[in-house]
């Protein structure tokens, strides 16, 4: 994972002030009429200065006035539909699971189900990606088939999931308790040293004799994890492929990539008899061609699900250019940092307009940020890993601090629910926002207010309207 120094957007905080809404119902949540229109809405919170974090703001009612005078005014218009959200999450890193792992059973359970449980305040977390093999976020590199120097091993008779099961598997097994039907995706890093040209963890290329073996090694995998009672929705085919710097790392060029799902991986996965879905590239936005070189081949193509996308570089946009160049591809967004120690209000304000507004307007059907946890010391990393990746939680043993990745991620997770489809909401520049419709039947719509100055703004839904106002840097999630 690349993880480079990023500009600052400041965005200024003031405080916010309550908002009105109402609510419209197209299919019943709870038994009601889907003709019937909710008298109330509900509006959850979040301010830059820290003082509302994501809180229950009093119920809200639909207006028939007219927007305020002066109102920057926003459309939700649910006959226009888009892709279906699969959930929203962040890494669990090794590290992650790591310090999970290191609480004290009391204190973790009532952690895990504050963000992987959706009642009361609990924020819903939907999505995990895990790194296949370590991670630069692990304390240690390693692979589950190392050998000493000079040895191979095609056959993977030495492979083994031991290293996950001291921390990671024990921590997904509790997480899946609470969130069965949580979607994992997994990631490499790094295949083995022993199949690259370098015979090392970080850098280096995968040889051309052991692409067979590597595609083994992924089905070995998916079916020891299978074993543990955990499957994997989706793989990517490696971490930041254009990025052979990190520790550990592997350079893999777009027709590399191709030439190994084709003739390799995807032909494995399909003899194995896995659906795993094949998700291409995992890296950043300056670079849609890697995906698209990938798509325009057609034996490659048909055994892909999609192409993955960080936003270390390039623009958000790009995942729409992709899109629209093949529309029957799915799109993800797969890794976003925040730069420890990281400033609360400009970190909460970019993620949310780039990535849970800016990747959803974009088509991705997920949103997950880097990384789930970290203490206080950024730690654990890898000798050369990230050493100043800020975790949506800090955990110090069982104290817990929640950072501005925590409440971004909530402020989609809790309510945007796996099977909901986007919608259409237009509105000004000046107001982002996206707005979903869930599989129950709600409406919810995500609105930041990126300037320094309270904005009055009003929301129109199928002919009723909600006057408001929202001060700068706040996030409201609407939800009728």
């Amino acid at each position: 994972m690349s993880k480079r120094i990023m500009i600052v957007r400041a965005l200024a905080s003031l405080l916010v002030v309550g908002l009105s809404a109402g609510c419209q119902k197209a299919t019943p949540p709870t038994g009601r009429n889907p003709a019937t229109l909710a008298t109330s809405a509900a509006l959850w919170l979040t301010t830059p200065d820290k003082s509302v974090l994501f809180q229950l703001q009093p119920a809200l009612a639909w207006s028939a006035a007219a927007p305020s005078s002066g109102a920057s005014v926003i459309e939700v218009d649910d006959k226009q539909t888009f892709q279906t959200i699969d959930g929203f999450g962040y890494c669990l890193t090794g590290g992650s699971a790591q310090l999970l792992h290191a609480m004290s059973p009391a204190a973790r359970q009532a952690l895990l189900r504050e963000l992987f449980g959706t009642e009361g305040n609990h924020i819903g977390v939907s999505y995990l990606r895990v790194s296949i093999g370590a991670s630069d976020l692990d304390a240690k590199v390693f692979s589950y088939d190392d050998l000493p120097a000079g040895q191979t091993d095609p056959t993977l008779a030495k492979f083994s999931l031991a290293p996950d099961r001291a921390a990671l598997i024990p921590v997904l097994k509790e997480i899946l308790a609470i969130s069965p039907s949580l979607k994992l995706l997994g990631s490499p890093w790094s295949p083995p040293p022993w199949m690259k040209t370098n015979g090392a963890s970080k850098g280096g290329s995968l040889k051309p004799e052991f692409y067979d073996a590597y595609a083994r090694y992924f089905v070995k995998y998916l079916r020891g994890m299978q074993a543990e009672g955990i499957r994997l929705d989706a793989i990517t085919v490696q971490n930041e492929p254009l990025h052979p710097g990190n520790n550990p790392s592997l350079l893999m060029l777009a027709e590399q990539q191709a030439e190994f799902v084709k003739k390799h991986l995807g032909p494995a996965l399909r003899t194995a008899g896995l659906d795993t879905k094949i998700i291409v590239y995992d890296h950043n936005a300056d670079r849609p061609d890697y995906p698209l070189t990938i798509l325009k081949d057609p034996e490659a193509s048909a055994f892909v699900d999609g192409s993955a996308f960080h936003l270390y570089a390039g623009d958000i946009s790009a995942l729409t250019a992709v899109h629209d160049a093949f529309p029957t591809k799915n799109v993800y967004f797969t890794e976003q940092w925040t730069g420890g120690p990281g400033t609360f209000g400009p970190d909460l304000g970019w993620h949310v307009q780039n990535l849970l507004i800016g990747a959803t307007r974009n088509w991705s059907r997920n949103v997950l940020e880097w990384n789930l946890a970290a203490n206080p010391l950024y730690e654990p990393h890898t000798p050369g890993g990230c050493t100043t990746c800020l975790g949506a939680i800090t955990l110090d043993r069982d104290a817990v601090t929640r950072n501005s990745a925590y409440y971004s991620i909530a402020h989609g997770a809790k309510f945007v629910r796996p099977g909901s489809v986007r919608i259409a909401s237009s509105g000004p520049v000046s107001l982002p926002n996206v707005a979903f419709k869930t599989p129950a039947g709600q409406t919810v719509l995500v609105v930041l207010n990126p300037a320094s100055s309270a904005q009055a703004l009003a929301i129109r839904h199928r002919g009723r309207v909600l006057n408001s106002q929202l001060a700068g840097g706040a996030v409201g999630t609407f939800v009728w």
